[in-house]
């Protein structure tokens, strides 16, 4: 069968790929036509847009490039109509992919949706889109099957992805092959410039406090490295592209910006410190119209704090610092939020979430045919 599927970042391109791997083996016929990133066109896809060209977070950001988002918006729904696509596939990244989930119903095309936009967090109105124009749910985080039920909607949880991503991940000690005996303290940014740009340098503000450590920033593969040297401006830290994984695999701390990447961490027993500073325009908006007590994953699915995020005025050089050696210390604070992280694994559902959302996606297809 043909499928159309729309990631918009980079996290989503590394879920999009591993579910692109299932529906493979679900379906002999499996052809796919997509807006992602490398990781989906190595499993296939005939790449139409990277999410590079995507990535815009924040309210100003947003209205400073409606003209962009509009225009890609149109360009897609021609896309997807002329492929003819058997089912689309949308993977979080909700300002955009819920506009083209009204589309592709309209269509008459079968829209599944894997990774819930956090319409529990804010925009619960978004619910009634969702009920309307997709015709299946695949959540991947064990509280939004209570969210959705409030509103009559039944979703499927399969389990979160990043356990299979952990588990099947090829290992590499390159990291650990240096002459540089000291202890790593992983630095992880974001995949945005806009978000690199402003968390990073506070990040990095805090080296000469901690000279018995080596910095290492996992790079986004969709940022240059002349971007990376420009903000970095010769700091004592190393920069490397495509080993997230093994530096988290080798790390004793983590400094994070919230996303998917608290969660990886906390799946590696990395203890880390949550930063995360945005446009103050942006900033201001999101408060009043949030609902959830944390922004980072971990915290969020746990319902209680687990890791210390530093929010927008609280993320200074100073509070980083006192955090990160908390953590650092082979001390109370640290082995807690180890023991912690190993009950978080428990609720998350355990290893095959990929599998699941593949083989419900193609039975629902073949119920369809």
């Amino acid at each position: 069968m043909k499928y159309y599927i729309i990631a918009g970042e980079a996290s989503g391109d590394l879920h999009a790929a591993n579910l692109m791997k299932e529906l493979r083996l679900a379906d002999s016929a499996f052809s796919c036509r997509a807006w992602g990133g490398d990781l989906m066109q190595e499993q296939g896809a005939e790449l139409v847009k990277h999410y590079r060209d995507l990535a815009f977070m924040g309210f100003v950001e947003v209205i400073a490039n409606l003209k962009t988002i509009l225009a890609n918006v149109a360009f897609c729904k021609e896309d997807i109509l002329k492929y003819n696509p058997d089912a689309l596939i949308l993977v979080d990244y909700p300002g955009f992919n819920l506009r083209i989930a009204e589309f592709a119903k309209q269509k008459g095309i079968k829209v599944f949706y894997y990774i819930s936009p956090q319409v529990w967090a804010w925009k619960a109105s978004r619910v009634k889109q969702i009920k309307r124009n997709v015709d299946r749910m695949l959540t991947i985080l064990p509280f939004e099957s209570d969210f959705y039920k409030q509103y009559n909607y039944p979703v499927t949880f399969v389990g979160h992805p990043l356990l299979d991503a952990i588990e099947n991940r090829t290992d590499s000690n390159n990291i650990l092959l240096s002459s540089d005996p000291r202890k790593i303290i992983a630095l992880l940014p974001g995949s945005r410039k806009q978000e690199i740009t402003t968390v990073l340098p506070l990040m990095l503000s805090v080296t000469a406090k901690f000279p018995d450590y080596r910095f290492i920033v996992a790079a986004a593969p969709s940022v240059d490295k002349e971007f990376y040297a420009a903000v970095t401006r010769n700091a004592p830290v190393e920069i490397i592209y495509g080993k997230t994984y093994d530096l988290l695999a080798a790390a004793h701390a983590a400094l994070v910006t919230s996303g998917t990447a608290t969660l990886e961490a906390a799946l590696f027993g990395v203890p880390e410190v949550v930063c995360y500073k945005g446009n103050v325009v942006s900033y201001h908006i999101a408060r009043r119209l949030i609902k959830v007590k944390y922004i980072s994953l971990v915290n969020l699915i746990m319902d209680r704090e687990i890791v210390k995020e530093l929010i927008q005025d609280d993320l200074i050089s100073g509070s980083i610092s006192a955090e990160l050696e908390k953590i650092c210390s082979e001390g109370p604070e640290r082995q807690k939020m180890i023991d912690d992280y190993k009950a978080l694994k428990k609720v998350l559902g355990g290893k095959g979430a990929s599998a699941r959302a593949a083989h419900t996606i193609v039975a629902d297809l073949k119920l369809k045919n």
